[in-house]
């Protein structure tokens, strides 16, 4: 048994209790998650089952899409409306004022992540830290905003946003960053994300359909990975690459992209410096 499942994770569990409950409903020991999805969240949460846990940096670095609220005149340690008040203004923008700001997040920009993250610092996760009240400094990181629109208005100060962005970027970091421009405060009370690479929401199973569903809720590999690059050997080099031998290659697509001989998916390849293929992630039973 191997794939993903496209599950909808409900709002208020970990990513962990998410893949524990598929785990016990399809009776699988190998099951782990592609990106986690904080707890406030709710949405799109990637699992990988059995040889498909194999392909979490591969998931990792895909696009997603994400519906938040940021509601104006405060801010928590955590950024979302999980944690503590630390700040407070009278200071509401209004729409007006947020579309002309949220003009100069599009693109490339250096994000600093929240101090309750799970970036490391030394070793240890800096949520860990913040939480024992302990001073660190995070380096902000490059993240891309490929859209970011208001979509709807729901209160005085609170404001629906969707957003389309490359992985590694923290939608409680935006909200915090387009409150600051507009010389305000803002915090992320709710979050849904829409899809994550090729997949869903609206694809996406609750964990009581894959109880009912069972085996069928997982969408084989041949499918999952049917938007990376494919890359086909001749049938010739068919023994060749279950003996693992070196097979030189000429042009390739841009890695990471499937390897497939004889109608199989052998996994995810690179071209080497040497020009030899390179399996990076075996999947093939």
């Amino acid at each position: 048994m191997k794939g993903i499942v496209n599950l909808y994770k409900p709002r208020g569990w970990t990513s962990r209790d998410a893949v524990n409950k598929v785990r016990n409903l399809l009776g699988v020991r190998d099951v782990g998650h592609m990106g986690t999805l904080d707890p406030q969240g709710e949405g799109v949460l990637l699992i990988g089952v059995g040889k498909a846990t194999r392909l979490f940096d591969a998931f990792l670095k895909k696009d997603k899409v994400y519906e938040a609220d940021f509601t104006f005149g405060y801010e928590t340690d955590t950024l979302d409306g999980e944690g503590k008040t630390v700040k407070t203004t009278e200071n509401i923008p209004d729409g007006s004022a947020l579309k002309n700001a949220i003009a100069a997040f599009k693109g490339k920009i250096m994000q600093l992540p929240p101090d309750y993250s799970a970036k490391s610092v030394g070793g240890v996760r800096a949520y860990k830290l913040a939480r024992e009240g302990k001073k660190f400094t995070l380096a902000p990181a490059p993240v891309e905003i490929f859209s970011v629109e208001i979509t709807d208005k729901q209160a005085e100060n609170r404001y629906r946003f969707r957003i389309h962005c490359s992985a590694g970027t923290y939608i409680r970091s935006l909200c915090r960053d387009i409150a600051y421009s507009v010389s305000s405060l803002a915090t992320m009370t709710y979050i849904k994300r829409m899809r994550a690479g090729r997949f869903d929401v609206k694809d996406s199973v609750t964990v009581e359909e894959v109880a009912a569903l069972k085996e069928k809720a997982i969408i084989p590999l041949e499918e999952a990975l049917s938007d990376f690059p494919r890359f086909v050997l001749d049938d010739k080099d068919y023994i060749k690459l279950i003996n693992g031998v070196k097979l030189p290659v000429g042009d390739v697509p841009k890695a990471p992209f499937t390897v497939f001989c004889k109608g199989e998916l052998f996994g995810l390849g690179e071209k080497s410096e040497d020009g030899i293929l390179k399996i990076k992630t075996y999947l093939r039973d």
